[in-house]
């Protein structure tokens, strides 16, 4: 009986056109050619090929099913990585693209079993060899697949979040300009007044959008750090949100020395989605209570509201992006980007930011800001 590896060399052909009636029959590779349904697939078999002749030792063999000699599937060049990165492009799903690979390492042992002579310890070898070999080429592929996804999805975001801007900007001028122009009655005043209310939340979904980009593609939140008044800052943001949430009490609490060089346009965006989030989640009739504290080393921000406690498999994901949230009482105007946006903000500035909930105690976000950052 031939070598596995012999075998697939003299059987190339064999073995893809096997493997293109298979690729042919998934309705994404209905319309497509012949080269695009091969692409990679050969560079792949004489990778494997040349694979299972190499002499591996006992060690390598462990640490090839541990996955230790897969490429670095992001960056490497490999015929497989290539192969996830085509199918990303042609808009395979992930499972179809699994398929595959089950299709070629069927197609390859089926034809190889069909050959005659013994099959003994060497034989079962060179198929856990080849397996293995599948294995780190889907580990390989799959990776690149699901970064180019990635990319793809991100930049979609962030296009879509620049191009809603513009007529966003539209809106809320023209809304504002019409409040303040003033003379008009009951119902057009409080339509238009919700009208300039949701498009700032719209505004502020967007900055979040963008953000939230902007930290997936690689870059930090910038900010520019300048002389302000946290206090201030504090009051401001709690009108913000009082006039998009009329129905919750809101209570400022703040003491020490709260003057200091930050980004105040970004701490507004934080504390701003802090309370927000405190006004969306929590127990009616109960005031939110926002305090500030400056010290000597840092300044804390803590915004506490009652209600729902957060579930303990939650916390630990609380600030990941497009997390499922907590009973909101059917309100989905947020994106599940508001505290991911808070902790990045909070990280630009070296500060950090943690979460404690508990029933009879309620829920409880602290932000810590240093003065200086750490040489």
């Amino acid at each position: 009986m031939a070598a596995l590896s012999t075998f697939i060399k003299q059987h190339t052909e064999e073995i893809l056109a096997e493997w293109e009636t298979f690729a042919r029959s998934l309705p994404i590779a209905a319309t497509m050619d012949v080269r695009a349904l091969r692409d990679h697939a050969k560079a792949m078999l004489d990778v494997i090929a040349r694979d299972l002749e190499e002499p591996q030792t006992s060690r390598q063999q462990i640490a090839k099913a541990k996955g230790a000699s897969d490429a670095d599937q992001r960056t490497a060049q490999t015929a497989a990585t290539e192969h996830g990165s085509g199918r990303a492009q042609s808009g395979f799903t992930v499972n179809e693209m699994v398929a595959e690979f089950r299709a070629l390492r069927a197609s390859v042992l089926r034809l190889w079993g069909k050959q005659p002579g013994p099959k003994g310890e060497p034989e079962l070898e060179e198929m856990v060899r080849f397996n293995e070999a599948i294995d780190q080429a889907i580990a390989e592929s799959l990776a690149r697949y699901t970064h180019d996804i990635d990319q793809t999805k991100e930049r979609f975001l962030a296009i879509l979040g620049h191009d809603l801007r513009t007529p966003l900007g539209a809106i809320m001028m023209s809304s504002q300009f019409i409040l303040e122009s003033g003379g008009l009655v009951e119902p057009y005043q409080g339509l238009v007044d919700r009208i300039a209310k949701t498009s700032r939340r719209m505004n502020q979904m967007v900055a979040d959008l963008l953000d939230f980009s902007r930290t997936r593609l690689g870059d930090a939140i910038p900010i520019e750090r300048a002389q302000m008044d946290m206090s201030k800052m504090l009051n401001d943001a709690v009108a913000e949100v009082a006039a998009s949430y009329p129905d919750s009490e809101i209570e400022v609490d703040v003491g020490g020395e709260l003057h200091g060089a930050w980004d105040c346009d970004r701490l507004s965006q934080a504390v701003t989605n802090l309370i927000a989030n405190a006004a969306q989640h929590g127990a009616n009739h109960t005031p939110i209570r926002v305090e500030a504290r400056g010290q000597a080393q840092e300044v804390t921000i803590a915004v506490h509201n009652d209600g729902p406690v957060i579930p303990d498999e939650l916390v630990g994901r609380i600030f990941a992006a497009m997390k499922g949230g907590r009973n909101d009482r059917g309100n989905r105007r947020h994106l599940g980007l508001g505290l991911y946006i808070v902790d990045r903000i909070v990280a630009a500035h070296g500060g950090q930011v943690d979460v404690q909930s508990s029933e009879g105690h309620g829920t409880t976000f602290t932000v810590r800001l240093p003065r200086h950052l750490s040489a």
